[in-house]
């Protein structure tokens, strides 16, 4: 019996009856769910990957995927490619839903043509972007190629460039994330460059320009796949990564967090979680921040720690995400939630080189006040900054033009802008971090404030060079007059009173106090309206 029905099967259907027909279909619709082989799947599981179908289901809210153009196939002749024509080409694309939130979505498969780039399967993937932008969605790409297809010669380096035309455009207009979940290289790796955010797999993402051969046989240098451009290296050296996930299903559920805290385009606001429900009255959570600086000014703190007793508490935690934790990690950048309006935060970390601004920091930071302000998120700074860190291979490597990207970001941000200064805030790093002179709207000082040209220390040794000199000579006690010197500089400029006399700070609050006062700035600041001065666009020094 089972043989017959095998016979049955096997037997065309008659395209002369609508049974026929849709038998027909339904082959098809096999077809397309099978493209490729069970010998390229069960190699994709054995690297410890899922297939690009595997991946939307994980992605999107069951039953919620609706496929676009799974009967496209490639129109190429080249070597022998006519003999085999699979539906979809090797790439998944369509929409569905997160959370109830529509959402655009491509996923290339490696088990069809090594997920390789052709014609058909470029325009699959223009298509869909076009089809977000229309619509106003976030787009989500999943990259796992092995980079052009080199049978269809330069139309493959076309669309390429068709899909990095279109990230540009769709810029700043409806968030785009990119899962690299397997190798990218070559032209390939420039999509999920241009996009808000690219999340990558330890030890299976793998993303550079140029591989370890070609870097071996040009340079002499030998490398391998993972120190080249492992998810390691991209998240704490390049910073082209903004997190490093330690499975698939942890960088799903990474972009799946991200995307609530971010508006589906840039003509809608953030998702709100019961907005206005926050009780303002101090806690012992609140009351904790009064011990959390320390007396000496060159104690560290984690600023985490500021951070995680101001946002909401959220099912398993603190509603905090970091962004980038394990780049540049003397500042750190993050979504939370404060009375269930999403923001986005900035703080220096004193317990990573002092919380002083550098090349990465800098344009970490920068990177990450321009995503807010393109999504409507409000910014809150927390500033505990000594300065810019001093040196050559800082100087030479352009810390002038590349920090400021910083003041740039924070000027030409028109969303809500609150700046809370916990410590120390020296020099030009005053400025830069959120500043009322660069447009902040709501600043405020903890009484541990120290706001002023330098640090005590240094401010003593040429202010009162020569009576310390002076003293030396006399055979007094150095350290005795140069502490009573600190002091006074201390009493009289490193504090937050002078620049609140001058309206720099609007308020100086109890540290407990923080939580009440912001959520406060919140809710007046919603209506904030704040325009540029026409022109077609800044010119930020890149």
């Amino acid at each position: 019996m089972a043989l017959e029905q095998t016979q049955a099967t096997d037997v065309a259907p008659d395209l002369t009856t609508t049974a026929g027909k849709l038998a027909d279909l339904k082959r098809r619709v096999a077809e397309v769910a099978s493209a490729g082989s069970e010998r390229a799947v069960e190699k994709q599981h054995a690297r410890g990957k899922k297939t690009a179908r595997e991946r939307i289901e994980m992605l999107l809210d069951e039953g919620t995927f609706i496929e676009m153009d799974k009967y496209a196939r490639h129109r190429s002749s080249q070597f022998g490619q006519e003999k085999k024509r699979p539906y979809g080409d090797g790439v998944v694309t369509g929409y569905g839903q997160i959370d109830g939130r529509q959402v655009a979505v491509f996923a290339q498969d490696f088990t069809v043509f090594g997920g390789s780039l052709g014609e058909v399967f470029g325009e699959k993937i223009v298509k869909v972007m076009d089809f977000a932008m229309k619509i106003g969605c976030p787009v989500i790409g999943v990259n796992d190629s092995g980079g052009a297809r080199i049978q269809e010669g330069v139309v493959s380096l076309g669309l390429y460039g068709e899909i990095f035309m279109r990230n540009v455009r769709a810029s700043g207009v409806i968030p785009q994330i990119s899962l690299v979940m397997g190798p990218c290289a070559g032209g390939a790796v420039y999509s999920p460059a241009i996009t808000d955010f690219t999340i990558m797999v330890d030890q299976t993402s793998h993303m550079f320009i140029t591989g370890p051969d070609v870097i071996k046989t040009v340079t002499g240098e030998d490398v391998g796949f993972e120190d080249l451009g492992g998810a390691k290296t991209h998240n704490s050296k390049s910073g082209v990564a903004h997190y490093m996930a330690t499975d698939e299903q942890d960088a799903i559920d990474y972009v799946k967090a991200l995307l609530s805290y971010l508006p589906s385009n840039n003509l809608e606001t953030p998702p709100v979680y019961g907005e206005g429900d926050a009780d303002l009255a101090v806690t012992d959570d609140d009351l904790w921040l009064n011990t959390a600086i320390p007396d000496s000014p060159n104690v560290p703190y984690d600023m985490r720690g500021i951070i995680e007793h101001i946002v909401d508490e959220g099912e398993d935690g603190p509603d905090f995400l970091e962004v980038q934790p394990l780049f540049a990690p003397n500042i750190v950048t993050g979504f939370g939630r404060i009375d269930g309006m999403s923001v986005g935060i900035v703080g220096n970390q004193p317990m990573q080189l002092a919380g002083v601004l550098d090349i990465d920091a800098s344009e970490k930071a920068a990177r990450f006040v321009r995503t807010c302000d393109c999504f409507n998120v409000p910014v809150i700074t927390f500033v505990d900054v000594p300065g810019f860190l001093p040196g050559t291979s800082q100087e030479w490597d352009g810390i002038i033009r590349r920090g400021a990207k910083l003041i740039f970001a924070y000027a030409e941000a028109t969303v809500p802008k609150i700046t809370v200064i916990t410590r120390k805030a020296y020099g030009g790093a005053y400025d830069v971090m959120g500043s009322k002179h660069l447009g902040a709207d709501i600043n405020l000082a903890w009484p541990t404030g120290q706001i002023a040209v330098m640090g005590a220390q240094g401010a003593v040794n040429i202010l009162y060079r020569k009576e310390i000199k002076a003293a030396q000579a006399e055979g007094r006690d150095v350290d005795a007059v140069r502490a009573g010197f600190v002091e006074h500089y201390e009493k009289t400029l490193a504090n937050p009173y002078i620049a609140a006399e001058r309206g720099y700070i609007d308020t100086v609050i109890s540290p407990a106090n923080t939580r009440m006062n912001v959520t406060r700035a919140l809710r007046a600041l919603q209506t904030k309206r704040e325009t540029l001065p026409p022109k077609k666009h800044g010119n930020i020094p890149l």
